[in-house]
């Protein structure tokens, strides 16, 4: 639910009237999705309360909201200045959801069975990604406290680029694999 007011402010990020005080307040809202998310996941997990529906509906969050960040830190409209995310890392980003999307739909539509199996590599993906998005909203403060914030960005952003590569990777041989597994059991029957 907060993705929208999250959009709405960074639409306001460059807009004279108001200053600094969107990219602040896009950046409170930022963070209470990042540690609600993180919380309520490790409550869910803790409390073996975890379900089917939330198992699809958490990640399906995540992406929305990571491609929304992406996407308007990379548009000059919304970058923010001397600090815009480079197209290269949002299309790899955004790609990884895409073809995992599209693997998913695939897997479904063959097996008909939603098989929903997060790898580390893929937490630490968002994990990295969610710390991303977050350092480049407070770049501006916090580069000219730190001199290194901009090295430290341009490391996150490659992170986030490889992690992203190696996740899809990963998720793509686990989904063959199941893939491969479902169509022996059927030849068997």
């Amino acid at each position: 639910m907060l993705i929208a007011p999250f959009v709405i402010c960074m639409l306001k990020v460059h807009d004279p009237a108001v200053g600094t005080s969107m990219r602040y307040a896009a950046l409170i809202i930022f963070l209470i999705m990042a540690f609600s998310d993180a919380y309520d996941g490790y409550i869910a997990r803790k409390e073996k309360q975890t379900t089917k529906l939330g198992s699809f509906l958490d990640p399906m969050a995540d992406k929305l909201l990571m491609t929304c960040a992406c996407i308007l830190l990379s548009v000059n409209k919304t970058a923010i200045d001397g600090f815009r995310l480079p197209p290269t890392v949002v299309v790899l980003i955004i790609g990884k959801d895409l073809f995992l999307a599209m693997g998913f739909l695939t897997l479904y539509f063959v097996t008909t069975e939603i098989k929903l199996s997060p790898v580390g590599i893929g937490r630490f993906a968002t994990a990295l990604q969610l710390t991303m998005v977050a350092a480049i909203l407070i770049a501006p403060d916090a580069s000219r406290v730190f001199e290194w914030w901009i090295w430290f960005l341009r490391f996150l952003w490659w992170s986030a680029a490889c992690t992203a590569i190696i996740a899809t990777l990963l998720y793509t041989n686990s989904g063959s694999k199941y893939l491969e597994e479902f169509e022996k059991t059927i030849d068997s029957q």
